[in-house]
């Protein structure tokens, strides 16, 4: 097998799992939108796992890339884009669409990851400030944790946490 071609397998290998990524923050974000946290631990986890096997797949792209710019005269380490320029029709062609996708998942990853990042951040202060709000007095105990007689307080809590 040609070491360009082994190149473009390994290359469409991590872009179905950066596709898998995508999808795997997407239902993140559906579990942070919809404020029901049970499966968020799951979901994160999902991510954590893929996220291991797309390091494993980069440390193998990095193996081809380099037998790939050995075969058409390159340095080690070469961009996909010097790759592609430096490979005869059709690798060129290849690769270059290769680089494109990567660069148009990468945008939509991050993108996502950031508004998931936002998502969390905004539930973890909105929990923090009713945890606050509802201070951290024990009213209506005493040390040994008998009822006293002390008028009870109302206090606002939102149910909807």
């Amino acid at each position: 097998m040609e070491a360009i071609e082994r190149l473009s397998l390994v290359l469409w290998r991590e872009r179905e799992l950066l596709e898998d990524l995508h999808f795997r923050l997407e239902v993140e974000q559906l579990v942070l939108s919809s404020g029901r946290s049970t499966w968020l631990a799951h979901a994160a986890r999902d991510i954590d796992s893929l996220l291991a096997k797309i390091r494993e797949t980069e440390v193998l792209r990095a193996v081809a890339a380099d037998a790939a710019a050995a075969s058409v005269g390159m340095a080690d380490n070469p961009s996909l884009a010097a790759l592609a320029e430096a490979a005869d029709e059709p690798w060129s062609t290849i690769l270059d669409e290769h680089r494109q996708a990567f660069v148009a998942v990468t945008a939509e990853i991050t993108t996502l990851a950031d508004s998931n990042r936002h998502l969390v951040s905004a539930g973890y202060r909105s929990a923090r400030e009713t945890l606050l709000s509802l201070g951290d007095s024990t009213d209506g105990y005493d040390a040994a944790g008998t009822a006293t007689a002390e008028p009870m307080r109302y206090r606002l809590v939102d149910r909807s946490l």
